[in-house]
């Protein structure tokens, strides 16, 4: 199996449009020691042929043009045509959905999502109405969270490729009215992926962590390699900068530092390739001159960046 990190920002990107802390606003006077980032987008490939998207990015288009293997390929007897096969939605969050709206010149996909989910994004937002304008356009494949599914093709044929959703949180997005709330399941509000190739390797992606508890670690200890939440430094980081708002674990992202955080949590797992991604831009380990970038990577750690590409 082939996994491409097409984006590895938090919501708004690295810098961020409208945000001068001190890592955008170093970044644009040109001072800054590290890489710009899209927002947090991974595509999977079972044969290298066929890709399928966790999640679906608002820098989608961008990410797709500046990847080869997602182009439409010469010779296909359809003037429009793209490898990309299918969508698994995590939760329905902006920035993890809003790119659906980029997939819908009528190309044929599957989109893999919790009924909760789905039930948010087909029933509540009018736009996503241009996903079904003819037959087959999108076609929804309900999972529940902890059982086992294939990626199926828009024709259905199987990738190869298992996958198993885990519960990481209980809230639902802003824009989700509390009637709609009221009929949803909290457990399938917010999810982590459990990716299985062919060759039995694993790949846990868990870009919204609300708590490392113990079922989490047993769950990593056998993962071969982590995409784990690596989107606040600090508990209080956003709250620093501004002077009021939420902090890490009230948006639901357990930080990096701190004695419950996932550097210590997560610092006696056995074996897995553990890399940081869904960086906040104002999380200071994306400083690669500075003291907590340092530190992340002598742990063995990885701070994921856009474009990287590996095999399980």
């Amino acid at each position: 199996m082939r996994v491409r990190i097409l984006g590895s920002a938090a919501g708004g990107g690295f810098p961020q449009w409208n945000c001068a802390c001190p890592n955008c606003r170093s970044f644009r006077a040109g001072t800054f020691r590290g890489k710009a980032r899209t927002q947090t987008q991974v595509a999977i490939s079972g044969d290298s042929g066929s890709w399928f998207l966790l999640g679906a990015s608002p820098d989608l288009r961008t990410q797709i043009e500046v990847t080869p293997e997602l182009h439409p390929r010469p010779g296909d007897q359809s003037p429009r045509h793209s490898p990309i096969a299918g969508v698994v939605l995590l939760n329905a969050d902006i920035d993890h959905v809003l790119g659906l709206l980029l997939l819908r010149e009528l190309q044929p996909l599957r989109v893999h999502a919790t009924k909760s989910i789905r039930r948010i994004l087909t029933k509540d937002n009018s736009m996503f109405g241009m996903l079904q304008r003819v037959p087959d356009q999108v076609s929804w494949i309900e999972f529940m969270p902890g059982a086992q599914f294939s990626l199926l093709s828009p024709a259905g044929e199987d990738s190869g490729v298992r996958c198993r959703a885990i519960p990481l949180g209980r809230h639902f997005p802003g824009y989700v009215s509390a009637p709609r709330r009221s009929q949803l399941h909290p457990l399938e509000s917010s999810l982590g992926l459990i990716v299985e190739s062919s060759s039995g390797k694993r790949l846990a992606f868990m870009p919204a962590v609300a708590e490392v508890d113990r079922n989490v670690l047993k769950l990593l200890d056998s993962i071969d390699v982590i995409l784990f939440d690596g989107t606040f430094w600090n508990p209080d980081e956003l709250v620093g900068l501004q002077g009021s708002g939420q902090s890490a674990w009230d948006m639901g992202h357990v930080p990096i530092s701190s004695p419950a955080g996932s550097f210590e949590r997560l610092a006696h797992l056995s074996h897995p390739r553990r890399i940081y991604l869904h960086i906040n831009n104002t999380n200071p380990m994306l400083n690669e001159a500075g003291p907590e970038y340092r530190q992340v990577r002598d742990a063995g750690w990885e701070i994921a960046e856009d474009g990287w590409q590996f095999d399980l």
